[in-house]
């Protein structure tokens, strides 16, 4: 029997609980930088270096992270469904539990690309990039990171997959960033929604049936795993 069709969105809470620090908590300073110098077009073409030694720390702390429960169990319900991830992370910790199918919105830390438009190029990059790492053109990489002001390549395909779930689940996200936050509204009208998070948003414009459960990832994912498998 085709297994049902689970799509979960993700955001900076389930990477947290792994050590992976989040700008939205210290006031709009991300490592005592504004966002603005370090996540956008406009902060890239002032100071380059800046924007790289900050990614470069971002890429190295990578290597000493680890999943957590919240993200081992999304991997291990692909046993029973057909489990679709769709986060606003920019780490691997979904990759590295073993989730099969994950699409990154914001782009991705151990990539890098062209700084032209549309890139020439997209690179695997787990170490450092540095001025003077080139395309075969010889533009500047950039980190592959969609920054404040451009658009999001993988929307389209992440409404595609929002639209064909049999149930959808948001965790650790606090349905700020649009146009992420948005998704949830591209869901079939009669499927079961579920949101975790400590702080959950208050959410708008909704038919579907939706279920709250106020608590970090590691807590209330086991708990969505119990009510999704008792649907089966």
């Amino acid at each position: 029997m085709e297994k049902k069709k689970l799509v979960v969105l993700t955001g900076a809470g389930i990477s947290a609980e792994s050590g992976i620090k989040t700008f939205r908590d210290a006031g709009g300073l991300w490592e005592g930088h504004d966002v603005m110098e370090v996540a956008s077009y406009d902060g890239w073409r002032k100071n380059k270096e800046l924007v790289l030694d900050f990614y470069n720390q971002r890429r190295r702390q990578l290597h000493e992270v680890q999943p957590n429960l919240g993200h081992i169990i999304l991997a291990e319900l692909e046993s029973d469904f057909d489990v679709h991830i769709i986060t606003q992370n920019v780490d691997n910790l979904h990759e590295q539990a073993g989730s099969s199918k994950v699409l990154h919105l914001h782009g991705e830390l151990f990539k890098v690309r062209s700084d032209r438009n549309p890139p020439l190029e997209i690179l695997d990059w787990k170490t450092d990039l540095k001025i003077g790492d080139v395309d075969r053109d010889g533009f500047q990489l950039r980190p592959h990171i969609v920054w404040f002001g451009e658009a999001v390549p993988a929307l389209e395909e992440a409404v595609a997959i929002t639209q064909q779930a049999d149930y959808f689940a948001v965790i650790g996200t606090s349905l700020q960033v649009y146009p992420a936050a948005g998704l949830l509204h591209y869901t079939n009208y009669n499927i079961p929604i579920f949101y975790i998070d400590p702080n959950p948003a208050t959410i708008y414009d909704l038919s579907n049936p939706l279920e709250v459960i106020a608590m970090n990832a590691t807590e209330g994912v086991p708990i969505l795993r119990e009510k999704l498998l008792k649907k089966l």
